[in-house]
């Protein structure tokens, strides 16, 4: 191809080219003698003489607005490496813009990427799982998927958590497209347990409503775990009405799994539901968390020991209705796992 047709490519015609284009089509020449003539590419004279029997003009027509700071290339290429990294930045797309030759603002790669379906939102923090760990939650799931709601109704469901004083925690963007949250890409891996201005909790509850709520003071081990066991197991099944034919849940934390922990569960003849790692979107409470460090947070308290105090309160205040629906959705949890195989979910 000549110097000409290719800066021609690239570059809009004169109208007086694009008028003795349309002459000497109307005098009876084909594109391609055309395009020899006039040293015009043949696809421009065709798209010139098209737009001239469809409106009867050649000068350029309105643009229905301003032209685009970024090329389709361009923009094809920041997609390629939002779908390869959803986690870079923007700061980083401008980098590999400039490197392309196209320098772009911020606002024009956000906008580019908005029109590929691609939102900066914060990422979901969810536990790092091996394949190891997949496999034992498929088959966990498959196991239990046709227990009777009879069954589930009769497990204490257990865990721990952090509360913090005021509620702060970091956040990471990425983008992704709707409903894509929870995509393995888009999430944050996290380990259990951390710490800072907050308090540890040990709680447990039923579709019969909540059990015991246990502060949790220093570090806590095998010894301190048995202990709470000790102190609150049983006494939070009666709560509940649960009586002593009951099925414990807890997570293969270290410390629940520990060989004092296990003699103490075989003494008191425990029934303990065998638990995947890393599974805390199939534990109903969760939920439960939530709740109780939303209604927690609105009583804005002062200081770690009214924390403690508002946390039991408002433990002790959720409703047998609440504690009943998480655990009725334990089997769309079981096929939601099934359906993800065996990575993370939307719960």
């Amino acid at each position: 191809m000549s110097e000409q047709m290719r800066i021609m490519r690239s570059k809009e015609l004169p109208k007086e080219l694009r008028d003795r284009i349309v002459a000497r089509h109307r005098s009876g020449q084909g594109y391609k003698r055309i395009s020899a003539a006039l040293k015009v590419p043949k696809s421009t004279v065709a798209s010139i003489i098209l737009k001239w029997k469809k409106f009867g003009m050649t000068r350029t027509l309105p643009r229905p607005g301003r032209p685009a700071k970024l090329s389709n290339r361009g923009r094809r290429a920041l997609v390629r490496e939002v779908k390869k990294n959803p986690k870079i930045t923007v700061a980083e797309l401008q980098r590999c813009s400039r490197e392309m030759g196209e320098s772009s603002t911020k606002s024009t790669i956000t906008a580019a990427l908005h029109q590929s379906g691609l939102y900066g939102r914060v990422a979901r923090r969810k536990p790092l799982l091996s394949a190891r760990h997949m496999k034992a939650r498929i088959e966990f799931a498959k196991k239990h998927m046709k227990d009777s709601q009879t069954m589930r109704n009769k497990i204490l469901w257990s865990d721990e958590t952090k509360i913090e004083l005021f509620g702060v925690n970091s956040k990471r963007y990425v983008w992704r497209k709707p409903g894509t949250a929870h995509h393995l890409p888009n999430t944050i891996p996290t380990v259990k347990h951390g710490g800072g201005g907050s308090i540890r909790l040990w709680g447990c509850f039923s579709a019969a409503g909540t059990g015991r709520l246990v502060a949790i003071e220093g570090k806590m081990n095998a010894a301190n775990y048995r202990d709470i066991l000790e102190e609150n197991l049983f006494q939070s099944a009666q709560d509940p009405r649960l009586g002593r034919r009951f099925t414990f849940q807890q997570d293969n934390n270290p410390k629940h799994t520990a060989k004092i922990t296990k003699e103490w569960l075989r003494n008191n003849s425990v029934t303990i539901l065998d638990w995947p790692s890393q599974s805390p979107d199939l534990n109903p409470i969760e939920h439960l968390w939530r709740d109780l460090k939303m209604a927690v947070h609105q009583r804005s308290p002062s200081n770690l020991t009214e924390l403690e105090r508002i946390c039991k309160e408002e433990w002790q205040r959720i409703p047998k209705s609440r504690c009943e629906k998480p655990v009725a959705s334990f089997p769309r949890r079981l096929m939601a796992v099934v359906a993800q195989k065996g990575a993370s979910t939307q719960y």
